[in-house]
């Protein structure tokens, strides 16, 4: 079978505006069919085997049903890792990338970290590989997300404690202390679902964005007490935020007895992020 590279960017610019389908023809072609760059870019067929024209056909009526291509491949990059995502597991975003280069820069020498939770791990993973001084430790209640977060730690090669934990219930041990605490928790209202692309929003694992419009600080509600008995004595917080909320997030910290909460902008020119820190 001859598989026609504008036939495939013409098929996906039924389902997704123009720049985002190149993008997925671009993957589809130079990363599953392996076609040269150069090759892509004039536009030139590809002769497929019986096997390669079945696994096409698949992946365009997955794309078509707007299935993230994250989840059709099996991973995704992330801080230049390669990390295994699948459904029932965040997808990283470049965002959170950022978030993980602040914190990397910001620890003291044999840090301890705790990232609540973890997701795939690509927070507390990426950390342990650019800090492998640091001693990490990542908290997820979803069963799937450990288990991803795990495949992820073997294929870095990385150290991590994995853990088990629910931060809206999670009661510390005397014992449990850290230097330094990050979270990218679920922040997304449910009033801006409206808002949503398709592949999020139909496939990605709702208990690790929504909140409820009523209480959208939920989470960093318990992540402040947690973190009031989990740090050390000048203890780093380190959080993503909704964009929308970043005063009220600030002010809920100083609340909490944190030190000069400071909100700090994502490369999109977004309030993204918040730094803390205890007494």
């Amino acid at each position: 079978m001859i598989l026609s590279v504008n036939h495939v960017r013409q098929i996906l610019r039924q389902h997704y505006p123009r720049e985002e389908a190149a993008a997925l023809a671009r993957l589809l072609c130079c990363e599953v069919l392996e076609q040269r760059s150069t090759d892509y870019w004039l536009g030139k067929d590809i002769t497929l085997s019986e096997h390669q024209a079945a696994e096409v056909t698949n992946i365009l009526h997955r794309l078509s049903q707007h299935e993230p291509i994250q989840y059709i491949l099996g991973h995704t990059t992330f801080r230049g890792y390669d990390f295994a995502v699948k459904p029932g597991v965040l997808i990283p975003r470049p965002e959170t990338a950022g978030l993980v280069g602040y914190v990397v820069q910001s620890l003291p020498e044999g840090a301890t970290l705790l990232d609540m939770g973890t997701g795939s791990g690509c927070i507390a993973l990426s950390i342990a590989k650019e800090r492998p001084d640091c001693r990490v430790t990542a908290w997820d209640l979803s069963t799937t997300a450990l288990h991803m977060a795990a495949l992820n730690r073997d294929c870095l090669g990385v150290s991590v404690v994995l853990q088990q934990r629910d931060v809206l219930t999670y009661e510390p041990a005397p014992d449990e202390r850290f230097d330094c605490i990050v979270s990218n928790p679920p922040y997304v209202r449910q009033q801006e679902r409206a808002e949503m692309d398709a592949n999020v929003l139909n496939w990605e694992p709702p208990e690790a964005l929504f909140v409820p419009d009523d209480d959208p600080l939920l989470f960093y509600r318990h992540i402040a007490r947690l973190g009031q008995r989990l740090l050390n004595e000048g203890g780093q917080l380190w959080l993503e935020i909704n964009q929308a909320l970043g005063q009220e997030t600030a002010q809920l910290l100083s609340h909490a007895g944190y030190q000069e909460p400071r909100i700090i902008r994502d490369a999109y020119h977004n309030n993204r992020f918040i730094h803390t820190h205890t007494l």
